[in-house]
């Protein structure tokens, strides 16, 4: 496996448990570990989520690893990542983290793709337990304005999905049971996106500043983006580095460092970017492919 690329899909929670440490630490020195996959996948997918749980158990002995399920059973997790209200979502992780005698002493988080941007939720809006280090793995953490390929591009789910984004993104129905309408981020029409925006809006401060979610981020004692470059699912690839279009137009981007979130720090990104918080990786490849060896070289360090 080390020299095979892992295809997944966008990732939703997986959680590391230990057996009941009273510090961040198990016994065995190992920290637990959240995982949350994304769209079209599943907590339990053998080609997935189950390999990553797989292979950490194999490089951190002793790292115990629990797959939160959004639902009663994987087929409904694998539904709830296209139709559920995100903010549900997230609230069903938080109660199922705060009830989890083994996370008491804090937890390390790892999302793939829009995994990423849920667990961010997780970390602004509920810090207790405490979430030490975040992982966002393709995450898109300003949103998308496409989706180029989804998991099943020939799929039913798929097309649906791009008519009623194209077709109003910020109604109250598709918003509500719409999850990619939740980050979708239009530079077009940024009035509305602001105004109407369920998710995203709220976590990225676009029409208050709320100074829980910035005080409760600025916890973190560090937080990772990996960004891929050949991606062809994340419309703007900038996004998987907190960047995105500029408003007004869809061609030219500006960095997080361009931004009016970063130059008035309205989530706290600016002061964890001094405090030499924020971490910057980028690979070669498509969404969500790496091998094995750059995963334990670049992602590891983080979780040991």
């Amino acid at each position: 496996m080390t020299d095979v690329l892992l295809g997944l899909l966008l990732a939703a929670p997986v959680l590391l448990v230990t057996g009941g440490p009273v510090s961040v630490k198990d016994h065995n020195g190992t920290t637990p570990l959240v995982i949350w996959h994304g769209m079209g996948d599943n907590c339990c997918n053998p080609l997935s989520m189950g390999a990553v749980k797989k292979m950490l158990e194999e490089d951190i002995p002793g790292i115990h690893v629990l797959s939160l399920m959004v639902g009663k059973n994987m087929i409904e997790d694998t539904e709830n990542g296209f139709f559920k209200d995100v903010n549900e979502q997230v609230s069903m992780v938080c109660s199922q983290l705060a009830q989890d005698p083994h996370l008491k002493g804090g937890y390390n988080a790892m999302g793939f793709s829009q995994g990423a941007q849920f667990l961010r939720a997780v970390a602004q809006r509920c810090p207790s337990p405490p979430m030490k280090t975040l992982i966002s793995v393709g995450g898109q953490h300003q949103g998308v304005y496409g989706l180029p390929r989804c998991p099943g591009e020939s799929s039913t789910v798929c097309d649906f999905i791009r008519k009623a984004l194209n077709n109003g993104a910020y109604t109250e129905l598709i918003q509500k049971h719409l999850v990619q309408a939740q980050y979708w981020h239009d530079p077009l029409n940024d009035d509305l996106y602001k105004k109407h925006s369920l998710f995203l809006a709220d976590i990225n401060q676009e029409r208050v500043v709320n100074e829980t979610y910035k005080k409760n981020l600025q916890l973190l004692e560090k937080f990772v983006m990996v960004k891929f470059l050949q991606d062809s699912m994340v419309d703007p690839v900038d996004s998987e580095w907190f960047g995105f279009l500029k408003s007004g137009q869809a061609k030219e981007t500006e960095t997080l460092q361009e931004s009016v979130l970063y130059k008035e720090d309205r989530l706290g990104l600016a002061a964890m970017d001094a405090a030499g918080k924020l971490v910057f990786l980028a690979t070669q490849g498509d969404h969500l492919q790496f091998t094995r060896e750059w995963f334990n070289q670049n992602l590891l360090p983080y979780l040991r």
